[in-house]
């Protein structure tokens, strides 16, 4: 009777030994459900995923650091990170996922990988910084516009920069409706040379081109040549979203004098980078 009890002791205590190395030993799987790079801003790298068996998990960045996930014990695991907080430097975000059951056990997952958008692709190398993004802006948008004159049935080459002052918006955000500017130009080799304006340019967003804009402006040369001056742009294309190549005919007269009047045509940027949105 007492070697019966004893085999069925033994028995149970096989059975609970072998259940708890099975559960030691068994393979945790880890299954991902979601791994994206959220479209909206803040820009974040989402990754959900479960495990089989109730885990504490980390995330392994490659080439980068490792993050925890869960810290308590658990199937369903989830975690968002900012990606201007994170040292990427490639197109793609390579990861492993680390989990850990009750018993110590560890699970590494596979290799798994997450390409950016390729306009997040910018490495540190090629990250040139606000201020130098505002220098290189600076320097395009300082570059004058060169200029065809027509005075005294005589042709000359000039050049000029226009700088907006105060942008009027009504609506939409690709164009004001209208600014206010301040102008300077340089004709070579005429008696007539410099010339400074101010005027009002009215802006009209048409479709096939950018904009087409109708503009008059107040003109002197600060020794008695004073004018008025009526011209008309036409918009053609962006670059980079930042500047507007355009094309511009104006006719300059006087009010009190005849025979000084004068036609330009010219090419240059224009841009609302450094103006004061109204």
């Amino acid at each position: 009777m007492h070697l019966t009890k004893l085999l069925i002791l033994l028995i149970i205590l096989s059975a609970k030994i072998s259940a708890q190395i099975d559960t030691t030993d068994s393979i945790n799987e880890i299954n991902v459900i979601d791994s994206y790079i959220s479209p909206e801003s803040p820009v974040k790298f989402v990754l959900s995923f479960f495990t089989s068996d109730s885990c504490k998990t980390k995330l392994n960045l490659i080439d980068n650091s490792t993050i925890v996930v869960s810290n308590s014990f658990g199937v369903n695991h989830k975690v968002e990170l900012e990606l201007n907080k994170l040292k990427i430097d490639s197109s793609k975000i390579k990861y492993q996922i680390i989990a850990s059951n009750k018993y110590g056990k560890e699970t590494i997952s596979d290799i798994y990988e997450v390409e950016l958008p390729k306009k997040l692709v910018i490495s540190d190398d090629q990250n040139p910084g606000l201020f130098r993004v505002c220098c290189l802006g600076g320097i395009i948008f300082g570059i004058p516009s060169p200029t065809y004159v027509s005075m005294n049935n005589r042709s000359y080459a000039a050049i000029s920069k226009e700088v907006p002052l105060f942008s009027l918006y009504s609506s939409g955000y690709n164009y004001p409706a209208g600014y206010f500017g301040v102008e300077y130009s340089y004709i070579f080799n005429s008696q007539l040379k410099n010339f400074f304006r101010f005027g009002y340019k009215q802006i009209i967003q048409i479709p096939g081109i950018k904009y087409i804009s109708p503009g008059v402006n107040l003109f002197s040369d600060f020794l008695g040549y004073n004018g008025l001056g009526a011209e008309i742009s036409i918009g053609l294309f962006q670059v980079q979203n930042v500047f507007t190549i355009y094309t511009r005919y104006r006719y300059n007269f006087q009010l009190k004098k005849e025979g000084l009047d004068f036609h330009e045509i010219s090419i240059g940027l224009y841009s609302n980078f450094f103006s004061f949105n109204l």
